[in-house]
């Protein structure tokens, strides 16, 4: 028994020595060994976990507009510190952003296995009863999941726009760094808040929509 941690670390270390695709087919072959059931409450999981990932991301989008709006109605101090704190109010946005394309794709990849798993399992009962039960259940499911999904991709779409206007601001102020081009900003003000303010509407339709599917699914 004392081997045991000898023998884990060396799969571990062999499996970052072969490369990120057979860690991948490991998750992979992982997942198709779950039962419907665990599937099911993995699903769930996953989907709970990019709904907290969108409200971070929803949180950090309005801490950047509102840094942005600051800068923007600038009256005074130190230039280079609110500069810095806009590029890190960027920056962290940028991560939040990549938190959720991980989190909706691991929604996407257990989803399939599911309801692959669930079809094919339909075609194997010999109970019509129960078969057509099992059939009404998963469209059910797969139809409040495809509002789901669509929702949060919708979501996720939106904030590559707001990033890249994030960035463009960014960049025009390292170069720019006075009075004269941040008042140039105010123009850009707008624009920037309206593209905000769509994607939290987006984002807050998302979580709603999540919390309705993780329901459903108790």
């Amino acid at each position: 028994m004392k081997s045991l941690p000898k023998i884990a670390l060396l799969l571990f270390f062999a499996l970052f020595l072969t490369g990120c695709s057979t860690v991948n087919d490991v998750y992979y072959s992982g997942v198709e060994k779950l039962t419907g059931n665990e599937k099911r409450d993995l699903l769930v999981k996953r989907v709970s976990n990019a709904r907290d990932a969108q409200q971070d991301a929803k949180e950090q989008f309005v801490s950047a507009l509102d840094e942005f709006t600051s800068i923007v109605n600038f009256d005074g101090g130190e230039l280079e510190k609110r500069y810095g704190r806009l590029k890190s109010e960027l920056d962290r946005s940028n991560n939040r952003a990549s938190a959720v394309s991980s989190r909706i794709a691991s929604v996407e990849r257990v989803s399939r296995s599911l309801f692959a798993e669930w079809k094919d399992e339909i075609n194997s009962y010999d109970n019509a009863n129960l078969k057509a039960q099992s059939q009404k259940l998963m469209g059910d499911t797969q139809g409040r999941y495809s509002q789901l999904i669509g929702k949060m991709k919708a979501a996720e779409s939106k904030m590559k726009p707001v990033l890249r206007a994030f960035n463009d601001q960014v960049l025009y102020l390292k170069h720019n760094l006075n009075a004269t081009a941040i008042a140039s900003l105010k123009t850009e003000l707008d624009s920037v808040e309206g593209d905000v303010a769509s994607l939290i509407r987006d984002m807050e339709a998302s979580i709603a929509e999540a919390d309705a599917f993780i329901q459903g699914m108790q």
